[in-house]
């Protein structure tokens, strides 16, 4: 088996739990702004880390004289937002672990984590979260004390704390070490109930001081970002540990249709996001330019970014005319592009599924890097991760110190080192089917190269063996599909069937725009767009281009357009995104049927 093994950089200390990163950080410059949070004008105000630590300290008392005790579950039910870190940090100063749930969730999951991890507490946001947990508290035997941030519970609370003595503070924060629970987060499973992953004080300390060292163009006191990403995903709070380490400023959006309007008044220099994020940049920008009678200035543009970063990959560097064409549109067209993301940004990491080779050359030709990274739950987010230094674009990257990398005879990559999670909580039977020996296995089918860099090419359960015997493996199938603007989700079918089949839904916010620009006059309800013919011919034009890079056995030979948009509202998408592809088979069998009606 392919092996690769990165040592560890930077190794702490075992008494040490996540508050020392914070307490680090205040001891180097304590008026260092380490948040900016947002102001009814929209303006926005720093707060330093000082400050920030004093309201982690008062907070913390606060859960003390309510009754948390070291080893406690605090749940934590929230959009993304300034008081998510805060809590975190209290609950882990209190000694305590933290539990966090997804806004988005129903009265069932809520239900399920509360009850599965016993929680003793929980913070909601408002009136609406509490009638969601009202449903089921009662089902919930150890939850006995919920607060709301938006109300006066969180300054009460704060206020409770005044009995509560320094001394009396430290005991319980210094009581959780390393090796300690710092955090049960539970994975947005595609089937069953989510099990909860048992994530250490280890688990973070090591894995950001490591990737702090790793990355030191992004992990420093001069960047500043926007995060919009749910805080309930253990991406965001990884990287909000991360910036505390480093003293990178953060600002908080709690819904991604804020982003746009809010990078030019924040101007971030680097972000996080979802590859679904970096897609709708470009195509709300091709579309735009469109619509202003340039889109082919801006497809030749887009070109010329891509023709460059691929020369930036030659020994010999871009061609004297690719750099000449590359310096026009940056005048004409890149300049704009970055403007509209800030002015400042050159560095982003995405996450969560590939990006692909067209966009991360594109944003590298317009000045943006876009690092890939790899991890799940189970890995405390990243575990791979580009360089700034040394990229390969169409791979993640290699792993980060104190991470190792496995490829097991049938191609799924397993992991070990200090960030993989101990166990499934309360599950021992889960927990030794994910591990041989130290290595866990991840699911994901990849390749390592001679470097160590990594690709994912799917999962291993997605896998689909058609009847002819042949494995297809759908996410690369769908990936770049999935990118065309009109298109919202692809499912990629074919298991025990003749012939790879897909159904492909359509984006509701793009439709309107793509028609309005295609001589389509009529103002089209989602339904209608799905039978239109023009519509369907850009669907199959686009089905086509994705045919043309594989081969005949893998190539979509039939597709059906939903008239609905899948949603994690609708019950088929997970929190994180990812499609749930039982259910969406299940709800959609008789367009299957259709698929494959006349095989």
């Amino acid at each position: 088996m392919k092996f690769y093994d990165v040592p560890l950089r930077v190794e702490s200390d075992p008494r040490e739990n996540v508050t020392n990163i914070l307490l680090e950080r205040v001891k180097k410059n304590p008026n260092h702004a380490l948040f900016s949070r947002k102001n009814p004008d929209g303006t926005w105000r720093d707060v330093s880390s000082g400050d920030f630590l004093s309201e982690v300290q008062s907070l913390a008392k606060g859960l003390i004289a309510a009754g948390i005790k070291p080893g406690d579950a605090v749940a934590l039910l929230a959009k993304t937002r300034y008081e998510w870190t805060m809590i975190d940090f209290a609950v882990w100063y209190a000694g305590g672990v933290v539990v966090p749930i997804y806004e988005t969730s129903s009265p069932q999951q809520i239900e399920w984590i509360l009850s599965d991890s016993d929680s003793v507490a929980l913070f909601i946001e408002n009136d609406e979260h509490l009638e969601r947990v009202n449903k089921v508290k009662g089902n919930c035997p150890r939850l006995s004390q919920i607060w709301r941030i938006d109300s006066k519970d969180f300054s009460d609370l704060h206020q409770l704390g005044e009995k509560v003595s320094d001394a009396d503070l430290e005991i319980a924060r210094s009581n959780a070490e390393a090796k300690d629970l710092a955090t049960i987060v539970y994975t947005s499973g595609t089937t069953g109930n989510p099990k909860g992953c048992e994530l250490t004080h280890k688990s973070f300390v090591d894995h950001c001081r490591n990737a702090a060292a790793e990355i030191p163009e992004l992990a420093n006191e001069f960047q500043h970002s926007l995060i919009f990403v749910p805080f309930a995903h253990i991406l965001g709070r990884y990287v909000a540990v991360i910036c505390i380490y480093a003293g990178i400023r953060v600002g908080h959006l709690p819904d991604t249709k804020l982003v746009a309007a809010e990078l030019p008044v924040f101007q971030p220099t680097f972000l996080l996001a979802v590859p679904r994020v970096f897609e709708k940049v470009y195509n709300n920008a091709e579309l735009k330019a469109e619509a202003a009678g340039k889109g082919k200035i801006f497809r030749a543009a887009a070109q010329a970014a891509i023709d460059y970063s691929k020369g930036l990959d030659d020994p010999k560097g871009p061609s004297l005319t690719v750099k000449l064409k590359h310096k026009l549109f940056d005048k004409l067209v890149f300049g704009r592009l970055r403007a509209a993301m800030g002015g400042k940004v050159k560095y982003a990491i995405s996450g969560g599924a590939p990006l692909g080779e067209r966009l991360s050359h594109f944003f590298r030709g317009i000045g943006l890097i876009v690092l890939e990274g790899y991890g799940l739950t189970e890995t405390a987010a990243a575990a791979v991760i580009g360089r700034v230094s040394w990229q390969k674009i169409g791979k993640v990257g290699r792993a980060l110190p104190g991470t190792g990398i496995k490829i097991a005879p049938d191609g799924e990559v397993w992991l070990r080192g200090i960030n993989i999670m101990r166990g499934y909580w309360r599950n021992e039977a889960a927990t030794r089917e994910a591990f041989v020996e130290d290595w866990f296995r991840t699911g994901d089918i990849g390749e390592l190269d001679e470097d160590g860099f990594l690709t994912i090419t799917g999962r291993k359960k997605e896998l689909i063996v058609t009847a002819g015997g042949k494995n297809v493996a759908p996410a690369p199938i769908e990936d770049p599909l999935r990118a065309h603007p009109l298109i919202g989700q692809v499912l990629v079918i074919g298991d025990a069937k003749p012939f790879i089949g897909a159904l492909i839904s359509l984006d509701p916010e793009m439709v309107p725009v793509w028609t309005a620009q295609n001589g389509i006059a009529e103002k089209l309800t989602l339904a209608e767009a799905t039978k239109h013919p023009v519509i369907r011919a850009e669907i199959q034009r686009a089905v086509d281009e994705v045919n043309s890079r594989f081969s005949n056995a893998e190539q979509i030979k039939q597709f059906e357009i939903l008239d609905v948009e899948l949603t994690e509202a609708s019950g088929h998408l997970t929190p994180s995104l990812k499609i749930k592809r039982s259910q969406v088979l299940k709800d959609f069998s008789i367009h299957v049927d259709r698929i494959y009606a006349n095989a």
